[in-house]
């Protein structure tokens, strides 16, 4: 009888024994599985500051060239007005 006790003991301990290492088997996979998504992160969040750094270069150079046409327009207009101003004295008309 206690050898049928002992049988029935290692038994259940085998059965312990098989369920935990399955279930450990699953925990190294959930952990390559989370590993791999945490490397997918910080490539997607690479790629964002990539983005980003992009997007400041261009709007540096926007505002460049928005300031370079802002010289050209009021240069363009100063032209403009001597233009007028200059046709205004030659006829005898004084323009404002």
């Amino acid at each position: 009888m206690i050898e049928n006790i002992e049988n029935l003991i290692l038994d259940h301990l085998c059965a312990i024994r098989g369920d935990t290492a399955s279930r450990q088997d699953g925990m190294d996979e959930l952990k390559a599985r989370m590993s791999n998504l945490e490397s997918a992160m910080i490539a997607v969040k690479r790629q964002i500051s990539i983005g980003d750094e992009v997007d400041a270069r261009q709007q540096v150079f926007l505002d460049l060239i928005i300031r370079r046409l802002d010289r050209i327009e009021r240069c363009l207009d100063r032209q403009d007005n001597q233009r007028r101003y200059d046709a205004g004295v030659v006829r005898g008309l004084m323009l404002p």
